[in-house]
Parts: structure tokens; sequence; C-alpha cells
């Protein structure tokens, strides 16, 4: 199928199992995906997402512009007066869609395997573009208690600054993380005093980390991050709970409603329970960066056949391995299959080929209506049987980055064991 418009699709509810089949036995495996576009009202978008200018408040102005795209999402946007189906991943099969989640709920194991099956019910995680012009607010997300106190699921997470998004920095491409050792639970109760008195300082209190295309962190819940502005694909758990910490950036106000959103209404001002939200030991690390970042391990020494995969998410957040990632680059010309544990989501970044005969390609500009052929699922048995790509340019690299589910990719690298790596 040609790259048409999501409006001239039909959205079924019915026969899901019999389209997904269909899709499944003409591709190996993969099913095609729509992009998800989100906005979100308090922040400014980065404009590197490919997504047309024109189109950049397509949900409106009210809404806020859209600085991200979520991939292989069965999770929806935790977003004010947001659309119904808000970062829901679409399913395409001929003219019909459905959405990922309902592909999922029908045919379960069939798509993400027995075991994640059996354990979560759904997929449970997902990734996105997010890409703004400045920096966020210094912010944690809760873990899996604090979340179930709200009906939520906590949220670990991953970043990964892919150079193919990242052709300018944009205004501040550093990222606060962490809280300063030796910083006291009175300090950080002092800003949330200072909350309407301007800046409350909780930046005084933090570090920032310069960003550096390539290379990554891993973000356990409870812990304050402040991404700065280079566009970022984030493998997470498949949640959108937050805490915004820092009541001002960049001259502009963070209401007070965003830090406690995700938290107890009975606790909206008990600021030793917001304090005590954040998992201080984590926060205080003296070896923070030590512990958190990341740079591309290569799975094996495979350059020789024209090809290259590499690790770009991996470690483990309180000994469990929730999502992992990597990054394939296919040379010009050059074709190769490449096997997987389990199922995957993945986007390509650059160039144009085919996945299992499938039409693969990076566009240069998307409008907000318009399908792509940038963006798949594949199932766990198709993971492991094998998907082929080839490049069909001669002169660009072919670049795919997907992720995975819980407890994959037992063969994943440690933090810190980029040091090591003997070839690349």
């Amino acid at each position: 199928m040609s790259i048409a418009s999501v409006k001239q699709l039909k959205t079924i509810k019915k026969n899901v199992r019999k389209h997904v089949e269909a899709a499944l036995e003409e591709t190996g495996g993969l099913l095609r995906l729509a992009p998800a576009w989100v906005p979100r009202s308090f922040l400014q978008p980065g404009l590197r997402l490919k997504l047309h200018p024109n189109d950049t408040y397509a949900y409106g102005l009210n809404r806020g512009g859209i600085d991200e795209r979520w991939f292989g999402s069965t999770t929806e946007a935790a977003n004010e007066g947001r659309v119904p189906d808000e970062g829901l991943s679409y399913v395409i099969n001929g003219r019909n869609r459905f959405t990922l989640r309902d592909a999922i709920s029908e045919c379960g194991s069939d798509i993400i395997g027995k075991r994640i099956w059996k354990k979560y019910g759904k997929w449970p995680v997902y990734s996105k573009f997010f890409d703004n012009m400045g920096p966020i607010p210094h912010h944690m997300h809760q873990n899996a208690k604090q979340a179930k106190l709200v009906g939520q699921e906590g949220k670990p997470e991953s970043y990964y600054f892919p150079p193919q998004h990242n052709n300018v920095g944009n205004n501040f491409p550093y990222t606060f993380m962490g809280l300063e050792p030796g910083t006291t639970k009175a300090q950080l109760r002092k800003c949330l005093e200072n909350w309407n008195k301007g800046d409350n300082g909780i930046l005084d209190l933090s570090k920032a980390y310069r960003l550096k295309p390539g290379t990554g962190w891993l973000i356990p819940p409870c812990v304050l991050h402040a991404p700065g502005s280079l566009c970022t694909y984030e493998p997470q758990w498949g949640s959108d709970v937050f805490g915004m910490y820092q009541n001002l950036v960049e001259g502009r106000e963070v209401p007070w409603s965003l830090l406690v959103k995700d938290m107890p209404k009975g606790k909206h001002k008990d600021l030793d329970f917001i304090v005590n939200q954040l998992d201080w030991e984590g926060n205080v690390d003296a070896k923070f960066k030590d512990n958190h970042y990341l740079e591309p391990v290569p799975v094996a020494d495979s350059r020789s056949e024209g090809y290259v995969d590499r690790w770009i998410v991996y470690g483990r957040i309180k000994k469990q391995q929730l999502f992992t990632a990597k990054e394939l680059t296919v040379d010009p010309g050059a074709k190769c299959t490449v096997k997987d544990k389990g199922a995957w989501s993945g986007i390509c970044v650059q160039g144009k080929g085919k996945i299992n005969n499938q039409s693969l390609n990076s566009p240069k500009l998307i409008r907000f209506h318009e399908l792509t052929e940038d963006e798949y699922f594949c199932t766990e048995a198709g993971a492991k049987a094998g998907v082929t790509f080839e490049n069909t340019s001669d002169t660009e690299p072919l670049v795919l980055l997907r992720y995975f589910g819980p407890e994959v990719n037992s063969d994943a690298p440690n933090i810190g064991d980029y040091r090591k790596r003997k070839f690349d």
C-alpha cells in the first residue's frame, strides 16, 4: 500500500484478529504502524520530529504544540482535554486501521509472546521521540507502589539521542539529574515552600550534564531530572505519570497541579509526603553518572558483513531489566537477517530499503494525517525467525531503532560495559 492519508482509512473494531493474521502472514511477523503524535500544553516544540511546520499545532493552539511521537504504544497520553485515542499506535492493514492495543488484546501471545502476555496481559512498555526547544522542569516519575495509589503504573525510562534528529542542539542541550551529594530534605522542602515566590531554586541543588548525540541514560523512577533540548528516543514503561518539582522554566510558570497530579488528593499540600516521594539515596548518588550513563555497545563484530547492531539502552533498575533497545545500521547496498529473542517496535531514522520485503524509509517531512513507511511492530515469533533488512540506497546507511519488552535480552550489557567493548 502506498503512503496515503490516515483520513482515507476505515477504523475497525470487529474482526481485528483476522486482519492481524493476514498482515503477519504477508509480512513475516510485522505490523505496520501509523505515526502517533502527542502535544504538551506546557512545553515548546523543538521542531525536529519531521512533522510539517504547519501541523505543529494540529490539535489546536489551546492543546499546545506537538513535541512527541510515540512508538508501539498501547498507552494513552495523560493530557487534559485529549482526544480519546491520544498516544495510541494504530496498525495499518490495507484500507483498514485498528489500535495496536486492540490487536494485542485479541491476539495476545501471538504478538508479544507467551511470557509477557501471561505476566502483564498487555504490551507494558512504549517509546517516543521527545523534542523540545529548551529544557523542561526538574521532575520525577512515580514508582509502581506510589502510582498504584492513584490507579496508575510507575514509570522508569531511558534516553538515547539519535544523531539523525539532533542536527541542532536547540537552546539548552544539558540535563539536570538528581541532587548534589549532601543535599538535605529540608533544603528541598524549602523549594516547595517557595513555590509562589518566584524561582524556587531547585536547580541550585542539582547538577547538569552535557548531552551528547549517540549516547544515553537510564533513569529509575523517583529520580529527579530536567531533560535538556536534544531530541530524545525514550524507551520506557507504559505510563504517563509524573510530578514537576520546579516551578519556573525559562520564565514560564509551572502550576502546582503538575507537581501533584499523580499523588493522592489528600496529600496535595503535604510537603513532607511530596519530598518523600523521591528516592533520596538515588538522587544524591555521588557516582550518578557512573550508575546511569550509556554508550552504544556492539552486539557482535559484523562490520565485514555490511551491518552493525548496537545496544543503546541496557542495564537494570532494582535488579529488573524493564526494557532494552538496539540501533541497527545497514551499509549502502547491503542485506542482513537479524534474529532477536522477543517482540520489538522499530522506527527507521535514516535511509531507505526493505524490511521483510516491505517498504522501509525515513521520510523528510510528514503531514499530521499522513501515513509513513518508517514504523513497524515485530512479533516475538517473527523476531526469533529473523527479520531481513535491505538497504536499497547506493550512498546512505539504513538505520533503525528498536526497543524490547521486559526481561527479553538476558545477554544485554550492564551499566558501564561500554568501557570494555572490543570492536565497533
